[in-house]
């Protein structure tokens, strides 16, 4: 749970019932907390308008961990930007909590919804605590009731507080760093995290741990996540449902036993690379307890 100072922070949903996201039976109850209604953003390319996305619809619900998945060029980091107003749709509508967002003063929108990039994207000539505390110093939170926030944090993403709060970003793994990211996108105690590439640029060891670090806070936390990922085989282990881009529309959304029984053509070549990864490792590998 979070501590004191996390609930101390001016929230802008504060106060309204979290629904809980339910997977009963193979299949999801959803409550929408954030709602693509028809959007569409184009970009001018060289020869003309590029729709980056289409029409596109989509409801995540409260608790969701929902990845978004696709080729270069496919618009999944153009709709996660699309939700905290990084860029502006040119149609349609983006709801949280069933407030239009564009109703919502920006930079304020963003302070209170967490975000981590690729690589942690942590200021350089800052030390771990004062980017982990960055937000609630912005949201006016007293330094002390901030100290408290970021030694919560450090504890919560497994680092520890005395080696690790006045380092600066250089003298982090990049392991490490990421998980001052994560603390960072934290801090203002937000119900939902957007994810872009967060783990993309680890190695393998350290991207699985992180992944299944980061899933366990999650649902620690009742958060909602939507992430951005190139590789289909972490979306399926670390999501509830998968979203699938290409050029700009959204192709199909589901779990991802029901992506593994698609009959979409995309979707199915999508899943082919996951199925002939296990199927390798399966001929590799020995079964548990052989010799």
């Amino acid at each position: 749970m979070l501590g004191p100072i996390g609930r101390a922070l001016a929230l802008p949903w504060e106060g309204e019932q979290r629904a809980s996201f339910e997977i009963a039976k193979g299949r999801m109850q959803p409550t929408p907390l954030i709602s693509y209604d028809r959007v569409h953003k184009t970009f001018a390319g060289p020869a003309g308008a590029v729709a980056a996305v289409d029409d596109v619809s989509l409801d995540i619900a409260e608790g969701e961990f929902l990845a978004i998945v696709g080729s270069s060029g496919s618009g999944k980091t153009t709709l996660l930007r699309l939700a905290n107003r990084l860029i502006e749709p040119d149609g349609g509508s983006i709801r949280i909590a069933g407030e239009d967002i564009s109703c919502l003063e920006p930079v304020a929108l963003r302070r209170r919804i967490g975000t981590v990039f690729q690589n942690g994207a942590l200021f350089p000539h800052m030390t771990v605590a004062a980017n982990i505390g960055i937000t609630p110093r912005l949201l006016g939170t007293a330094p002390k009731a901030v100290a408290a926030r970021v030694d919560e944090l450090l504890d919560l993403v497994q680092l520890d507080r005395a080696a690790h709060r006045n380092r600066l970003p250089d003298a982090l793994s990049g392991g490490q760093r990421q998980r001052v990211g994560v603390a960072r996108a934290l801090a203002a105690g937000p119900r939902i995290v957007l994810m872009d590439e967060p783990f993309g640029a680890l190695d393998p060891l350290t991207r699985d741990t992180l992944g299944s670090d980061y899933r366990a806070l999650h649902a620690q936390l009742g958060l909602t996540t939507v992430m951005i990922t190139h590789d289909i085989t972490e979306a399926l282990l670390l999501a509830d449902r998968i979203a699938v881009m290409r050029s700009g529309h959204l192709v199909e959304a589901g779990t991802p036993a029901a992506l593994a029984a698609s009959r979409e053509p995309y979707v199915a070549e999508l899943m082919t690379t996951p199925r002939r990864q296990a199927a390798r490792l399966a001929a590799l590998l020995p079964e548990s307890g052989a010799a």
